[in-house]
Order: structure tokens, then C-alpha cells, then sequence
């Protein structure tokens, strides 16, 4: 049976809005992954078979498939293609399904997966703002077949996190201590140097930079974002900038060139759910991996569950049935961060180290995405 191997995992240090990395072009973003990637594992890079790179909103920098011009940016040869992904904010995890399907099916052996986002230069949903200049007022606006079947109500990520946190009884209470705890894992995290064989540094960029110093007390003087609501700005995912690459390889790769692989890709895949809901993807996503996996949640050493919001995790914990000790240990989203492209392979160079770390076996990656979906992928360390 192929395999599928993960031989290494980078990424920059994650960039607040306006911080260090807000004024590098998003193509030397990708740039600077790439090249580093090349640089660690000692590929020569016109053995790579594809580039496929996870970005949303790709206007104006991140436009004209970024994936091809990062590789091209890094001076690297011009007949390896690239085609950038957008499954918004599981983009990056989507790149590595597509690239681990393309080696399990016999049609490439070398593939570099990752994804960028610049959000302080392309704000998130910058793409809609553009195209409003074109009559539409939101994605769905206007199409007969949506309106017939979910209406008019409003569809958005905020809606859907209040709708989670009502469903599954989740306090803000509760939502502001997870949130408190993601500032703590992930600032403890930073100072233990768990980060460090991830993280390449850029410029002056050389460190995280979303964690703060907060407290409940704090959060509790937020206003929500909606009238008699839960979501508070202190309990949501972080406006960031960054860039991530993992290296795939097939066994046969793995053997000719002489690579070291950390990990193997034990299963992948993706499941719906309720659009309006939006952000509970990733339960049906996980019951579905372990399922096919032949796995239970005791058999997961690890979970990165992308804190897009804080009830998301909460919700998942819940339905799952997982251990919260076990769940985004080095922090989240919530703390470090969501550079939307690039959070899929981010989230999987933090997994891959943290199992390294601990001696734990399986990791499990999912993330939440527009329109109610979610990957999930799980990983074996070797």
C-alpha cells in the first residue's frame, strides 16, 4: 500500500495586524517558506512535482496564483507548477489532502503543501468588498436556488459562533477561560522554546506576536458583538500574517532521495454541515477520520483544533468527547493567531513538533470553513 510521508514542517512566526510581517509582499511571504523548506530538507527543487498553496481572498497580492509565484519569487525553476487552494479558512490543511492524494495515487512522489495571508494588507473578506462594486451585496445575494433553501438570513461566521454557543449551553464564562487559557498555553509555549524548530524567522519577525496579557477581569468589560450575545472580540481568532510549507514524499521518494520523514499521513478527509451554522463542521469531520481511521478519541495523543472561535473547540469537546488536556496545548488561534491560508500547515508544523516533544503516537488536525465544512487529518509520528 503507498504511503504518504510529512519529511519536514516551517513556518514564519505569526504576525499581528500591523505588526512585523504586515509590510512584506505576500508572495515573498510564500517565498520565504519555500526556500527555507528547500533549504532544510536538502531536496533539490527540480524534483519537486507540484506546489499547492492555501490563500483566500486572492485580489490584489495574493492574486494570479500565488502558490507559482512564491515558488518563482524563490528562484526556483520555472517547470514545476503551482496552484493555489481556497477553502477559506482550511485552505493550507486542503493543500496537503490534494498533495497527499496526488502521491497516493501514483502521480507525483515530491510535493510542497503550505499557504500565506497577509490580512493586514488583504483584510479578510476583501474579495466580497470588491465585489460589491459589482452589485453583490453578499455571496449569496441574488441566487434563486440558495434563497429557496436557506432563505435570507444572514449568513456569517459571527452568527454561527453565537448559534454553537447557544445550541451546546456554552457561558461566556466558559468561552472567556478558554480564551484566557490559549493567551497562557501559548505564552508559556513561547518561552519554553516549543515554537523554535517551526518557526524561521523574517526581518525583525522572529517571534509570535499575538499573545497578550490579559485577565477574565479584562474580557468581562468587552461588549458583545451582538445584542444579548456571548462573542466578545477577547473569545475570537486573531487578525494575523504568515506563511507555513510541509514537505511530502512518497516512499519511494523517501528512499531515492534519502529523506528523514517525522511523520506519515494516517487518514485525511473532509465532511459538511449546516451552512448557517457554519463553524460545526469539524465534529462531523472528526467522528467521520476516526471512524474510517479505526481509531477512537482515546487513541489521539494531540488534537490542533483551529480557534476560529472559542465556542467552536468548546462545542467539539463536548460532542467528542476529548480530553481538554489534550486540545491545542501550545495555545490557539485565540492567541498565536489565524492567518487564514496559512493556518492549515501552521497548525500541522505545531502537531508534528508537540508529538515529537511528547512521545505521543497519532495527532489530529481539524479546522472549521466557510460554507460548513471541515478537514480533518490524522497523523503518525515515526
Amino acid at each position: 500500500m503507498s504511503e504518504v510521508y510529512i519529511v519536514d514542517a516551517i513556518r514564519t512566526p505569526i504576525g499581528k495586524r500591523g505588526g512585523a510581517l504586515s509590510g512584506v509582499h505576500p508572495i515573498d511571504l510564500g517565498a520565504h517558506v519555500v526556500k527555507a523548506l528547500v533549504e532544510r530538507t536538502g531536496i533539490d527543487p527540480s524534483d519537486v512535482d507540484d506546489v499547492i498553496f492555501g490563500c483566500v481572498d486572492a485580489i490584489g497580492g495574493q492574486a494570479g496564483n500565488i502558490a507559482r509565484m512564491s515558488w518563482l519569487a524563490a528562484g526556483f525553476p520555472e517547470h514545476v507548477p503551482g496552484v493555489t487552494v481556497d477553502r477559506q479558512c482550511g485552505s493550507s490543511q486542503q493543500a496537503v489532502h490534494f498533495g497527499a492524494q496526488a502521491i497516493l495515487s501514483g502521480t507525483a512522489d515530491l510535493i510542497v503543501a503550505g499557504g500565506v495571508q497577509n490580512m493586514s494588507q488583504i483584510p479578510i473578506s476583501a474579495a466580497m468588498i470588491v465585489g460589491q462594486q459589482y452589485g453583490f451585496d453578499t455571496p449569496t445575494s441574488g441566487s434563486v436556488g440558495w434563497t429557496e433553501r436557506y432563505g435570507d438570513q444572514e449568513v456569517s461566521q459571527f452568527k454561527g459562533a453565537e448559534m454553537i454557543a447557544e445550541k451546546w449551553d456554552i457561558s461566556r464564562e466558559e468561552l472567556e477561560k478558554w480564551a484566557l487559557q490559549s493567551h497562557e498555553r501559548a505564552k508559556a509555549a513561547i518561552a519554553a522554546g516549543r515554537f523554535d524548530n517551526e518557526i524561521v524567522a523574517m526581518g525583525d519577525a522572529t517571534v509570535d506576536e499575538g499573545p497578550r496579557e490579559t485577565s477574565l477581569e479584562k474580557m468581562a468589560t468587552l461588549k458583545v458583538l451582538v445584542e444579548d450575545g456571548r462573542m466578545t472580540a477577547a473569545v475570537a481568532s486573531q487578525i494575523s500574517d504568515g506563511a507555513s510549507a510541509l514537505l511530502l514524499a512518497s516512499g519511494e521518494a523517501v528512499e531515492k532521495y534519502n529523506l528523514k520523514p517525522r511523520a506519515r499521513i494516517h487518514h485525511l478527509s473532509a465532511r459538511g454541515d449546516d451552512p448557517i451554522f457554519m463553524l460545526s463542521a469539524p465534529i462531523p469531520a472528526t467522528k467521520h477520520a476516526l471512524a474510517k481511521a479505526g481509531l477512537s478519541i482515546e487513541d489521539i495523543d494531540l488534537v490542533e483544533i483551529n480557534e476560529a472561535f472559542a465556542p467552536v473547540v468548546l462545542a467539539w469537546i463536548k460532542e467528542i468527547g476529548a480530553d481538554p488536556a489534550k486540545v491545542n496545548v501550545n495555545g490557539g488561534a485565540i492567541a498565536l493567531g489565524h492567518p487564514l491560508g496559512a493556518t492549515g500547515t501552521k497548525l500541522m508544523a505545531t502537531l508534528l513538533n508537540e508529538l515529537e516533544r511528547t512521545g505521543g503516537r497519532y495527532g489530529l488536525l481539524t479546522i472549521c470553513e466557510g460554507g460548513g465544512t471541515a478537514n480533518a487529518t490524522i497523523i503518525e509520528r515515526l
